[in-house]
Protein backbone atom coordinates (compact mmCIF):
# COMPACT_ATOMS: atom_id res chain seq x y z
CA UNK A 1 0.00 0.00 0.00
CA UNK A 2 0.70 3.71 -0.45
CA UNK A 3 2.28 5.88 1.89
CA UNK A 4 0.59 8.87 3.24
CA UNK A 5 3.19 10.77 2.41
CA UNK A 6 3.63 9.40 -1.11
CA UNK A 7 -0.31 9.89 -1.39
CA UNK A 8 0.32 13.90 -0.25
CA UNK A 9 2.97 13.79 -2.61
CA UNK A 10 0.66 12.34 -5.80
CA UNK A 11 -1.92 15.13 -4.57
CA UNK A 12 0.61 18.15 -5.11
CA UNK A 13 1.83 17.04 -8.03
CA UNK A 14 -1.54 16.92 -9.57
CA UNK A 15 -2.64 20.47 -8.35
CA UNK A 16 -0.56 22.27 -11.23
CA UNK A 17 -1.90 19.90 -13.94
CA UNK A 18 -5.69 21.21 -12.75
CA UNK A 19 -4.39 24.70 -12.87
CA UNK A 20 -3.28 24.52 -16.24
CA UNK A 21 -6.02 22.68 -17.41
CA UNK A 22 -8.72 25.42 -16.30
CA UNK A 23 -5.82 28.44 -17.87
CA UNK A 24 -6.16 26.72 -21.14
CA UNK A 25 -10.19 26.03 -20.91
CA UNK A 26 -10.34 29.90 -19.87
CA UNK A 27 -8.05 30.60 -23.23
CA UNK A 28 -10.03 28.84 -25.30
CA UNK A 29 -13.42 30.86 -24.35
CA UNK A 30 -11.27 34.09 -24.84
CA UNK A 31 -10.50 33.19 -28.25
CA UNK A 32 -13.73 31.90 -29.21
CA UNK A 33 -15.39 34.53 -27.99
CA UNK A 34 -12.83 37.21 -29.67
CA UNK A 35 -13.16 35.05 -32.93
CA UNK A 36 -17.20 35.42 -33.01
CA UNK A 37 -16.66 39.38 -32.02
CA UNK A 38 -14.72 40.00 -34.95
CA UNK A 39 -16.42 37.34 -37.30
CA UNK A 40 -20.04 39.28 -36.92
CA UNK A 41 -18.49 43.23 -36.92
CA UNK A 42 -16.94 41.77 -40.63
CA UNK A 43 -20.32 43.76 -42.38
CA UNK A 44 -18.68 47.30 -41.60
CA UNK A 45 -16.10 47.82 -44.57
CA UNK A 46 -12.54 49.22 -43.49
CA UNK A 47 -10.70 50.29 -46.96
CA UNK A 48 -7.33 51.01 -46.62
CA UNK A 49 -6.22 50.10 -49.84
CA UNK A 50 -8.92 52.48 -51.62
CA UNK A 51 -9.53 54.19 -55.04
CA UNK A 52 -12.05 56.48 -55.24
CA UNK A 53 -13.57 57.14 -58.66
CA UNK A 54 -14.96 60.51 -60.13
CA UNK A 55 -18.82 61.14 -60.48
CA UNK A 56 -18.26 62.44 -64.36
CA UNK A 57 -20.45 60.89 -66.90
CA UNK A 58 -17.70 58.62 -69.18
CA UNK A 59 -17.11 56.52 -66.35
CA UNK A 60 -20.60 56.75 -64.28
CA UNK A 61 -21.05 53.15 -65.65
CA UNK A 62 -18.00 51.99 -63.52
CA UNK A 63 -18.37 53.83 -60.13
CA UNK A 64 -22.50 54.58 -59.84
CA UNK A 65 -23.43 52.20 -57.08
CA UNK A 66 -27.22 53.60 -56.76
CA UNK A 67 -28.23 56.31 -58.60
CA UNK A 68 -24.75 58.51 -58.75
CA UNK A 69 -23.94 57.60 -55.47
CA UNK A 70 -19.99 57.66 -55.35
CA UNK A 71 -18.40 54.27 -54.56
CA UNK A 72 -15.03 53.09 -53.02
CA UNK A 73 -14.00 50.20 -53.53
CA UNK A 74 -10.20 48.47 -52.32
CA UNK A 75 -7.52 46.28 -53.68
CA UNK A 76 -7.77 42.94 -51.71
CA UNK A 77 -4.99 40.94 -53.11
CA UNK A 78 -2.82 41.20 -56.24
CA UNK A 79 -1.28 38.22 -58.18
CA UNK A 80 2.03 38.06 -60.69
CA UNK A 81 1.33 35.40 -63.28
CA UNK A 82 3.73 35.00 -66.24
CA UNK A 83 1.96 37.10 -68.57
CA UNK A 84 -0.78 39.32 -66.71
CA UNK A 85 -0.86 41.03 -63.64
CA UNK A 86 -4.62 40.00 -61.46
CA UNK A 87 -5.87 42.09 -59.19
CA UNK A 88 -8.79 40.71 -56.83
CA UNK A 89 -10.92 44.09 -55.83
CA UNK A 90 -13.41 44.46 -53.34
CA UNK A 91 -16.19 47.48 -51.93
CA UNK A 92 -19.39 48.24 -50.75
CA UNK A 93 -22.28 47.01 -53.06
CA UNK A 94 -19.74 45.49 -55.46
CA UNK A 95 -21.83 42.55 -56.19
CA UNK A 96 -25.01 45.42 -57.59
CA UNK A 97 -22.27 46.68 -60.04
CA UNK A 98 -24.07 45.67 -62.85
CA UNK A 99 -21.99 47.79 -65.36
CA UNK A 100 -18.31 46.87 -64.06
CA UNK A 101 -18.34 44.73 -67.48
CA UNK A 102 -15.64 45.26 -69.88
CA UNK A 103 -13.31 47.93 -67.65
CA UNK A 104 -13.72 50.96 -69.96
CA UNK A 105 -12.68 53.63 -68.01
CA UNK A 106 -10.20 51.52 -66.17
CA UNK A 107 -6.59 52.14 -65.88
CA UNK A 108 -3.69 50.08 -64.24
CA UNK A 109 -1.29 52.55 -63.14
CA UNK A 110 2.63 51.53 -62.13
CA UNK A 111 4.99 53.66 -60.89
CA UNK A 112 8.89 54.15 -62.17
CA UNK A 113 11.25 52.08 -59.84
CA UNK A 114 13.67 55.51 -59.92
CA UNK A 115 11.30 58.03 -59.99
CA UNK A 116 8.40 57.43 -57.84
CA UNK A 117 6.72 60.77 -58.77
CA UNK A 118 6.13 59.09 -62.48
CA UNK A 119 3.17 57.21 -63.38
CA UNK A 120 2.03 55.28 -66.49
CA UNK A 121 -1.62 54.08 -66.80
CA UNK A 122 -2.46 51.68 -69.31
CA UNK A 123 -6.14 50.21 -69.93
CA UNK A 124 -6.97 47.26 -67.75
CA UNK A 125 -6.75 43.74 -69.75
CA UNK A 126 -10.38 42.66 -68.64
CA UNK A 127 -12.77 42.80 -65.93
CA UNK A 128 -14.70 39.97 -64.34
CA UNK A 129 -17.33 39.22 -61.59
CA UNK A 130 -15.64 36.52 -59.21
CA UNK A 131 -18.26 36.03 -56.64
CA UNK A 132 -20.51 37.69 -54.33
CA UNK A 133 -17.86 39.96 -53.18
CA UNK A 134 -15.42 40.48 -55.28
CA UNK A 135 -14.11 41.57 -58.84
CA UNK A 136 -10.87 40.35 -60.89
CA UNK A 137 -9.08 42.85 -62.89
CA UNK A 138 -6.51 41.94 -64.90
CA UNK A 139 -3.18 44.39 -65.61
CA UNK A 140 -0.48 43.93 -68.59
CA UNK A 141 2.87 43.58 -67.33
CA UNK A 142 4.44 46.47 -65.87
CA UNK A 143 6.85 48.49 -68.79
CA UNK A 144 10.45 48.28 -68.16
CA UNK A 145 11.76 49.91 -65.41
CA UNK A 146 8.13 50.43 -63.90
CA UNK A 147 7.21 48.67 -60.62
CA UNK A 148 4.82 45.83 -60.78
CA UNK A 149 2.99 46.46 -57.68
CA UNK A 150 -0.11 48.23 -59.73
CA UNK A 151 -3.01 49.86 -58.93
CA UNK A 152 -6.17 51.15 -60.24
CA UNK A 153 -7.59 54.50 -61.53
CA UNK A 154 -10.56 55.69 -63.48
CA UNK A 155 -9.27 57.07 -66.82
CA UNK A 156 -8.08 60.76 -66.36
CA UNK A 157 -8.41 60.72 -62.56
CA UNK A 158 -5.48 60.30 -59.54
CA UNK A 159 -5.39 57.63 -57.88
CA UNK A 160 -6.62 58.09 -53.88
CA UNK A 161 -2.55 57.26 -52.05
CA UNK A 162 -2.67 54.25 -50.97
CA UNK A 163 -2.30 54.08 -46.86
CA UNK A 164 -1.62 50.73 -46.87
CA UNK A 165 0.43 48.41 -49.27
CA UNK A 166 -1.04 45.05 -50.69
CA UNK A 167 2.32 42.57 -51.75
CA UNK A 168 2.40 40.86 -54.76
CA UNK A 169 1.76 37.69 -54.71
CA UNK A 170 3.54 35.28 -56.49
CA UNK A 171 1.66 32.64 -58.17
CA UNK A 172 3.92 30.06 -57.78
CA UNK A 173 3.41 29.66 -54.16
CA UNK A 174 -0.24 30.42 -53.32
CA UNK A 175 -3.25 29.21 -51.29
CA UNK A 176 -5.77 30.26 -54.18
CA UNK A 177 -9.01 28.88 -53.53
CA UNK A 178 -11.30 27.69 -50.58
CA UNK A 179 -14.43 25.56 -49.85
CA UNK A 180 -16.58 24.46 -47.59
CA UNK A 181 -17.13 20.54 -47.79
CA UNK A 182 -19.45 19.19 -45.05
CA UNK A 183 -17.71 19.66 -41.77
CA UNK A 184 -13.89 19.94 -43.71
CA UNK A 185 -12.39 22.94 -45.49
CA UNK A 186 -10.65 22.24 -48.86
CA UNK A 187 -7.73 24.79 -49.70
CA UNK A 188 -6.16 24.60 -53.32
CA UNK A 189 -2.25 25.57 -52.75
CA UNK A 190 0.45 25.93 -55.40
CA UNK A 191 3.94 25.49 -54.57
CA UNK A 192 3.45 22.81 -51.85
CA UNK A 193 3.61 20.03 -54.53
CA UNK A 194 4.80 18.91 -57.09
CA UNK A 195 3.46 14.86 -57.35
CA UNK A 196 1.50 14.13 -60.08
CA UNK A 197 -0.85 11.25 -58.40
CA UNK A 198 0.88 10.92 -55.01
CA UNK A 199 -0.60 11.50 -51.73
CA UNK A 200 1.44 13.61 -49.32
CA UNK A 201 1.86 12.58 -45.79
CA UNK A 202 -1.23 15.55 -44.15
CA UNK A 203 0.46 15.39 -40.92
CA UNK A 204 2.93 17.99 -42.77
CA UNK A 205 0.17 20.25 -42.67
CA UNK A 206 -1.90 22.86 -41.22
CA UNK A 207 -4.56 24.88 -41.56
CA UNK A 208 -5.55 28.20 -40.91
CA UNK A 209 -8.29 30.49 -41.04
CA UNK A 210 -8.77 34.34 -40.26
CA UNK A 211 -8.71 37.95 -41.98
CA UNK A 212 -5.65 38.38 -43.06
CA UNK A 213 -2.06 36.91 -44.86
CA UNK A 214 -0.83 38.40 -40.84
CA UNK A 215 -3.80 37.79 -38.85
CA UNK A 216 -4.81 33.63 -38.23
CA UNK A 217 -7.00 33.00 -35.47
CA UNK A 218 -7.73 29.43 -36.05
CA UNK A 219 -5.90 26.75 -36.52
CA UNK A 220 -7.11 22.86 -37.37
CA UNK A 221 -5.12 20.37 -38.89
CA UNK A 222 -4.74 18.33 -42.40
CA UNK A 223 -6.76 15.53 -43.13
CA UNK A 224 -5.81 14.64 -46.83
CA UNK A 225 -2.71 16.43 -48.76
CA UNK A 226 -2.58 15.42 -52.19
CA UNK A 227 -1.59 17.55 -55.60
CA UNK A 228 -2.54 21.06 -54.91
CA UNK A 229 -5.43 20.06 -52.47
CA UNK A 230 -5.37 19.78 -48.70
CA UNK A 231 -8.32 19.24 -46.72
CA UNK A 232 -8.54 19.98 -43.09
CA UNK A 233 -10.88 20.03 -40.29
CA UNK A 234 -12.79 22.85 -39.93
CA UNK A 235 -12.48 24.48 -36.29
CA UNK A 236 -15.41 24.24 -34.39
CA UNK A 237 -16.55 27.32 -34.37
CA UNK A 238 -16.66 27.18 -37.71
CA UNK A 239 -18.69 24.30 -37.66
CA UNK A 240 -20.78 25.19 -35.74
CA UNK A 241 -21.79 28.56 -37.83
CA UNK A 242 -20.89 27.47 -41.26
CA UNK A 243 -23.09 30.82 -42.62
CA UNK A 244 -20.35 32.90 -40.93
CA UNK A 245 -17.08 31.45 -42.58
CA UNK A 246 -18.16 33.21 -45.83
CA UNK A 247 -15.31 35.35 -46.96
CA UNK A 248 -12.89 34.15 -44.01
CA UNK A 249 -9.17 33.69 -45.59
CA UNK A 250 -7.45 30.34 -45.22
CA UNK A 251 -4.32 28.84 -45.81
CA UNK A 252 -1.76 26.33 -45.06
CA UNK A 253 1.06 25.73 -43.40
CA UNK A 254 4.02 23.14 -43.63
CA UNK A 255 6.89 22.18 -41.45
CA UNK A 256 10.35 22.69 -43.70
CA UNK A 257 13.05 19.82 -41.90
CA UNK A 258 15.84 21.58 -40.09
CA UNK A 259 19.29 20.34 -38.56
CA UNK A 260 19.13 18.58 -35.55
CA UNK A 261 15.37 17.12 -36.03
CA UNK A 262 14.58 20.77 -36.50
CA UNK A 263 11.17 21.95 -38.43
CA UNK A 264 10.66 25.46 -39.25
CA UNK A 265 6.92 26.33 -40.06
CA UNK A 266 5.90 27.87 -43.42
CA UNK A 267 2.64 29.79 -44.03
CA UNK A 268 1.71 30.40 -47.72
CA UNK A 269 1.19 33.69 -48.36
CA UNK A 270 -3.16 33.35 -49.69
CA UNK A 271 -5.98 34.90 -51.69
CA UNK A 272 -8.57 32.37 -50.95
CA UNK A 273 -11.64 32.94 -48.97
CA UNK A 274 -13.61 30.42 -47.80
CA UNK A 275 -17.19 29.75 -50.16
CA UNK A 276 -19.45 27.18 -50.14
CA UNK A 277 -22.13 25.77 -52.79
CA UNK A 278 -25.32 26.85 -52.48
CA UNK A 279 -28.17 24.57 -53.62
CA UNK A 280 -31.99 23.92 -52.92
CA UNK A 281 -31.60 21.55 -50.31
CA UNK A 282 -35.35 19.70 -51.44
CA UNK A 283 -34.36 19.78 -54.94
CA UNK A 284 -33.82 16.38 -56.67
CA UNK A 285 -30.59 15.62 -57.86
CA UNK A 286 -30.31 15.21 -61.85
CA UNK A 287 -28.71 12.15 -63.43
CA UNK A 288 -25.77 13.27 -65.66
CA UNK A 289 -23.79 16.80 -65.45
CA UNK A 290 -20.63 17.81 -67.04
CA UNK A 291 -18.01 19.99 -65.50
CA UNK A 292 -15.02 21.06 -67.92
CA UNK A 293 -12.44 23.89 -68.05
CA UNK A 294 -12.01 25.93 -71.43
CA UNK A 295 -9.98 28.65 -72.72
CA UNK A 296 -11.41 30.49 -75.84
CA UNK A 297 -14.22 27.94 -76.79
CA UNK A 298 -17.26 30.25 -77.64
CA UNK A 299 -17.16 28.93 -81.24
CA UNK A 300 -17.57 26.10 -80.31
CA UNK A 301 -19.33 25.31 -77.06
CA UNK A 302 -22.83 25.74 -78.51
CA UNK A 303 -22.49 22.47 -80.78
CA UNK A 304 -20.75 20.40 -77.89
CA UNK A 305 -23.44 21.44 -75.55
CA UNK A 306 -26.52 20.86 -77.96
CA UNK A 307 -25.65 17.37 -78.72
CA UNK A 308 -24.70 16.28 -75.29
CA UNK A 309 -27.91 17.95 -73.85
CA UNK A 310 -29.95 15.30 -76.37
CA UNK A 311 -28.16 12.96 -75.36
CA UNK A 312 -29.27 13.66 -71.59
CA UNK A 313 -26.92 16.15 -69.74
CA UNK A 314 -29.00 18.18 -67.14
CA UNK A 315 -26.55 20.67 -65.91
CA UNK A 316 -22.92 22.01 -67.19
CA UNK A 317 -20.50 23.57 -65.04
CA UNK A 318 -18.64 25.43 -67.18
CA UNK A 319 -14.96 26.67 -65.65
CA UNK A 320 -13.79 29.76 -67.86
CA UNK A 321 -9.35 30.37 -67.55
CA UNK A 322 -9.26 33.79 -68.52
CA UNK A 323 -11.37 33.43 -71.90
CA UNK A 324 -11.24 36.88 -73.92
CA UNK A 325 -13.31 36.18 -76.61
CA UNK A 326 -16.58 36.98 -75.29
CA UNK A 327 -17.99 33.26 -74.42
CA UNK A 328 -19.80 35.14 -71.22
CA UNK A 329 -22.30 36.24 -73.88
CA UNK A 330 -22.41 32.62 -75.79
CA UNK A 331 -23.31 30.94 -72.27
CA UNK A 332 -25.77 33.03 -71.38
CA UNK A 333 -27.50 32.88 -74.24
CA UNK A 334 -27.52 29.04 -74.10
CA UNK A 335 -28.84 29.40 -70.31
CA UNK A 336 -31.19 31.48 -71.30
CA UNK A 337 -32.18 28.75 -74.23
CA UNK A 338 -32.86 26.24 -70.93
CA UNK A 339 -29.39 24.01 -71.23
CA UNK A 340 -28.97 24.85 -67.62
CA UNK A 341 -25.51 26.47 -68.03
CA UNK A 342 -23.50 28.21 -65.50
CA UNK A 343 -19.78 29.69 -65.93
CA UNK A 344 -17.47 30.10 -62.87
CA UNK A 345 -15.11 32.31 -63.38
CA UNK A 346 -11.85 30.26 -62.65
CA UNK A 347 -8.64 32.46 -63.26
CA UNK A 348 -5.75 30.01 -62.36
CA UNK A 349 -3.49 28.93 -64.85
CA UNK A 350 -2.39 25.14 -65.57
CA UNK A 351 -4.76 23.92 -62.50
CA UNK A 352 -7.27 21.71 -64.34
CA UNK A 353 -6.62 19.16 -61.79
CA UNK A 354 -7.93 21.13 -59.04
CA UNK A 355 -10.73 22.89 -60.94
CA UNK A 356 -11.64 19.49 -61.49
CA UNK A 357 -11.92 19.30 -57.31
CA UNK A 358 -13.22 21.92 -56.93
CA UNK A 359 -16.29 21.05 -59.36
CA UNK A 360 -16.45 17.63 -58.00
CA UNK A 361 -17.23 19.29 -54.33
CA UNK A 362 -19.94 22.01 -55.93
CA UNK A 363 -21.64 19.19 -57.98
CA UNK A 364 -21.71 16.62 -55.24
CA UNK A 365 -25.01 18.24 -53.70
CA UNK A 366 -26.40 18.53 -57.44
CA UNK A 367 -25.79 15.67 -59.49
CA UNK A 368 -25.61 11.78 -59.57
CA UNK A 369 -23.08 11.53 -61.88
CA UNK A 370 -20.66 13.84 -63.58
CA UNK A 371 -18.58 13.82 -66.67
CA UNK A 372 -15.32 15.34 -66.67
CA UNK A 373 -14.44 16.27 -70.37
CA UNK A 374 -13.01 18.55 -72.72
CA UNK A 375 -15.27 20.90 -75.54
CA UNK A 376 -13.88 18.77 -78.48
CA UNK A 377 -15.01 15.74 -76.89
CA UNK A 378 -18.75 13.81 -77.88
CA UNK A 379 -19.99 10.75 -77.15
CA UNK A 380 -21.24 8.29 -79.68
CA UNK A 381 -23.14 5.25 -79.58
CA UNK A 382 -22.63 2.78 -82.29
CA UNK A 383 -25.17 0.92 -82.04
CA UNK A 384 -28.05 2.62 -80.42
CA UNK A 385 -27.71 6.27 -81.14
CA UNK A 386 -30.43 8.40 -79.96
CA UNK A 387 -32.12 10.80 -77.12
CA UNK A 388 -30.64 10.41 -73.68
CA UNK A 389 -29.01 7.45 -74.65
CA UNK A 390 -25.86 8.79 -72.47
CA UNK A 391 -28.37 9.48 -69.23
CA UNK A 392 -29.55 6.20 -69.86
CA UNK A 393 -26.15 4.56 -69.84
CA UNK A 394 -25.61 6.00 -66.30
CA UNK A 395 -28.84 5.80 -64.82
CA UNK A 396 -28.40 2.18 -64.98
CA UNK A 397 -25.38 1.94 -62.42
CA UNK A 398 -26.85 4.77 -60.16
CA UNK A 399 -28.42 2.32 -57.45
CA UNK A 400 -24.96 0.47 -57.88
CA UNK A 401 -23.27 -0.06 -54.62
CA UNK A 402 -19.95 -0.48 -55.62
CA UNK A 403 -19.40 0.99 -59.86
CA UNK A 404 -17.74 5.04 -58.91
CA UNK A 405 -16.70 5.38 -62.56
CA UNK A 406 -17.59 4.73 -66.03
CA UNK A 407 -14.93 4.84 -68.08
CA UNK A 408 -15.13 5.37 -72.14
CA UNK A 409 -12.36 5.04 -74.73
CA UNK A 410 -11.09 8.28 -77.08
CA UNK A 411 -10.86 7.85 -80.56
CA UNK A 412 -8.64 10.73 -82.58
CA UNK A 413 -9.86 12.53 -85.11
CA UNK A 414 -7.46 14.76 -87.81
CA UNK A 415 -7.77 17.51 -89.98
CA UNK A 416 -9.54 15.32 -92.48
CA UNK A 417 -8.25 16.66 -95.49
CA UNK A 418 -9.36 20.26 -95.18
CA UNK A 419 -7.70 23.80 -94.89
CA UNK A 420 -10.54 25.54 -92.99
CA UNK A 421 -12.65 25.09 -89.93
CA UNK A 422 -15.97 22.91 -91.19
CA UNK A 423 -18.99 25.13 -90.96
CA UNK A 424 -21.12 22.61 -89.71
CA UNK A 425 -19.22 21.84 -86.99
CA UNK A 426 -16.49 19.72 -85.68
CA UNK A 427 -19.22 16.30 -85.66
CA UNK A 428 -20.28 16.83 -89.20
CA UNK A 429 -16.39 17.96 -90.76
CA UNK A 430 -14.69 16.11 -89.18
CA UNK A 431 -14.67 12.38 -90.47
CA UNK A 432 -11.49 10.82 -90.52
CA UNK A 433 -9.27 9.25 -87.39
CA UNK A 434 -6.78 6.96 -86.18
CA UNK A 435 -7.21 3.30 -86.10
CA UNK A 436 -6.05 3.24 -82.23
CA UNK A 437 -8.00 4.13 -79.38
CA UNK A 438 -5.91 7.10 -77.17
CA UNK A 439 -6.33 7.43 -73.69
CA UNK A 440 -10.19 7.74 -72.03
CA UNK A 441 -12.58 9.83 -70.16
CA UNK A 442 -14.88 9.67 -67.28
CA UNK A 443 -18.48 9.94 -65.76
CA UNK A 444 -18.17 9.54 -61.72
CA UNK A 445 -20.54 9.43 -58.75
CA UNK A 446 -19.14 12.45 -56.96
CA UNK A 447 -20.03 10.63 -53.88
CA UNK A 448 -17.67 7.50 -54.75
CA UNK A 449 -14.64 9.48 -54.94
CA UNK A 450 -11.68 9.67 -52.17
CA UNK A 451 -11.29 12.20 -50.32
CA UNK A 452 -7.94 13.23 -51.80
CA UNK A 453 -10.01 14.06 -54.91
CA UNK A 454 -6.86 13.61 -56.73
CA UNK A 455 -7.43 13.18 -60.66
CA UNK A 456 -5.07 12.40 -63.44
CA UNK A 457 -6.21 12.96 -66.95
CA UNK A 458 -10.17 13.46 -66.23
CA UNK A 459 -10.52 9.98 -64.01
CA UNK A 460 -10.39 10.04 -60.30
CA UNK A 461 -9.16 7.97 -57.46
CA UNK A 462 -12.35 6.61 -55.83
CA UNK A 463 -13.32 5.53 -51.70
CA UNK A 464 -12.47 2.34 -50.97
CA UNK A 465 -15.71 -0.09 -51.84
CA UNK A 466 -16.20 1.13 -55.16
CA UNK A 467 -14.41 0.35 -58.47
CA UNK A 468 -14.79 1.49 -62.54
CA UNK A 469 -15.71 0.04 -65.09
CA UNK A 470 -15.22 0.30 -68.50
CA UNK A 471 -17.47 0.92 -71.43
CA UNK A 472 -17.45 -1.36 -74.24
CA UNK A 473 -16.79 0.25 -77.35
CA UNK A 474 -19.47 -1.28 -79.26
CA UNK A 475 -21.93 -0.01 -76.88
CA UNK A 476 -19.60 3.78 -76.44
CA UNK A 477 -17.31 5.94 -77.29
CA UNK A 478 -15.68 9.17 -77.60
CA UNK A 479 -14.90 11.16 -80.49
CA UNK A 480 -11.82 13.25 -80.02
CA UNK A 481 -11.86 16.17 -82.46
CA UNK A 482 -7.96 16.72 -81.52
CA UNK A 483 -6.43 17.18 -84.48
CA UNK A 484 -8.24 20.38 -86.54
CA UNK A 485 -7.51 22.49 -88.94
CA UNK A 486 -4.15 24.31 -88.43
CA UNK A 487 -6.20 27.60 -88.16
CA UNK A 488 -8.10 25.94 -84.79
CA UNK A 489 -4.96 23.63 -83.38
CA UNK A 490 -2.26 26.41 -83.31
CA UNK A 491 -4.23 27.91 -80.28
CA UNK A 492 -2.89 25.20 -78.23
CA UNK A 493 0.27 26.45 -78.08
CA UNK A 494 -1.06 29.39 -76.02
CA UNK A 495 -1.26 27.41 -72.96
CA UNK A 496 -2.30 23.97 -71.78
CA UNK A 497 -4.70 24.14 -69.18
CA UNK A 498 -3.76 20.85 -67.10
CA UNK A 499 -1.15 21.17 -64.25
CA UNK A 500 0.96 18.27 -65.25
CA UNK A 501 1.28 18.28 -68.88
CA UNK A 502 3.89 20.14 -70.67
CA UNK A 503 2.63 23.27 -72.91
CA UNK A 504 3.21 22.65 -76.46
CA UNK A 505 6.02 24.95 -76.12
CA UNK A 506 8.04 23.13 -73.90
CA UNK A 507 10.68 20.72 -75.14
CA UNK A 508 9.69 17.85 -72.58
CA UNK A 509 7.94 15.44 -73.07
CA UNK A 510 7.83 15.39 -77.15
CA UNK A 511 6.77 11.28 -77.84
CA UNK A 512 3.91 11.97 -75.53
CA UNK A 513 0.46 10.85 -76.91
CA UNK A 514 -0.81 14.04 -74.90
CA UNK A 515 1.13 15.61 -77.76
CA UNK A 516 0.88 15.46 -81.60
CA UNK A 517 3.60 13.10 -83.09
CA UNK A 518 5.96 14.80 -85.34
CA UNK A 519 5.00 18.35 -84.63
CA UNK A 520 8.36 19.40 -82.27
CA UNK A 521 7.82 23.01 -79.83
CA UNK A 522 6.94 25.38 -82.35
CA UNK A 523 3.78 26.46 -84.13
CA UNK A 524 4.85 26.07 -87.64
CA UNK A 525 2.32 24.62 -89.75
CA UNK A 526 3.80 21.09 -91.29
CA UNK A 527 3.23 21.05 -94.85
CA UNK A 528 0.86 17.81 -95.14
CA UNK A 529 -0.71 18.67 -91.73
CA UNK A 530 -4.33 18.37 -93.28
CA UNK A 531 -3.39 15.00 -94.46
CA UNK A 532 -2.57 13.84 -90.97
CA UNK A 533 -4.25 11.62 -88.43
CA UNK A 534 -6.15 9.71 -90.77
CA UNK A 535 -6.00 5.76 -91.15
CA UNK A 536 -10.19 4.84 -90.80
CA UNK A 537 -12.82 7.17 -92.52
CA UNK A 538 -15.67 7.26 -89.91
CA UNK A 539 -19.03 8.92 -90.75
CA UNK A 540 -20.93 7.70 -87.52
CA UNK A 541 -21.39 10.14 -85.79
CA UNK A 542 -21.42 12.83 -88.67
CA UNK A 543 -24.72 10.77 -89.52
CA UNK A 544 -26.41 10.78 -86.71
CA UNK A 545 -26.13 14.38 -85.96
CA UNK A 546 -27.43 15.24 -89.69
CA UNK A 547 -30.75 13.13 -88.99
CA UNK A 548 -31.21 14.42 -85.77
CA UNK A 549 -30.03 17.83 -85.13
CA UNK A 550 -28.78 19.84 -87.96
CA UNK A 551 -32.20 22.03 -87.81
CA UNK A 552 -31.48 22.31 -84.22
CA UNK A 553 -27.73 23.22 -84.60
CA UNK A 554 -27.97 25.29 -87.41
CA UNK A 555 -30.73 27.19 -86.06
CA UNK A 556 -28.42 27.72 -83.06
CA UNK A 557 -25.19 29.33 -84.89
CA UNK A 558 -28.20 32.42 -85.69
CA UNK A 559 -29.35 32.47 -82.63
CA UNK A 560 -25.70 32.26 -80.67
CA UNK A 561 -24.36 34.69 -82.83
CA UNK A 562 -21.33 32.35 -83.53
CA UNK A 563 -20.29 30.38 -86.74
CA UNK A 564 -19.33 26.85 -85.56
Amino acid sequence: MDSSDQRRKRKRSLKPTHHFFSLRSLLYFFSFFAFFFILFRRNTPSFHHVVVLPGSSTSSSIHRLFSGELTRFKIDDRVLFPDHILILLSGIGIGSWNVVGNGKGLECVYRNNYTEEEEKGVAVLSVDEYNDIQWLVRCPLPPTNFSSVVTLRSRGAITVADTTVVAMNSWENLAYEAVLDGNTAVVFVKGISHRQDKASDPNRFRCHFGFGNQNYILTSKALTAAQEVVRCALPKSLEIHPEKSQGIRATVSFQLPMRNHHHRTIFVPSVAKLSSSKFEINTPKHDLCVCTMLWNQADSIREWITYHSWLGVQKWFIYDNNSDDGIESVINKLDLEGFNVSRHVWPWIKTQEAGFSHCAIKAKNECNWVSFMDVDEFYYFPNLPGRDALRTLVSNYTSSPSIGELRTRCRSFGPSGLRSPPKNGVTVGYTCRLQRPERHKSIVRPEALDTTLMNVVHHFHLREGFRFLDVGQNTAVINHYKYQVWEAFRAKFYRRVATYVADWKDSQNEGSRDRAPGLGTEPIEPADWRLRFCEVWDTGLRDVVLANLDDVLSRGRYLGGIDI
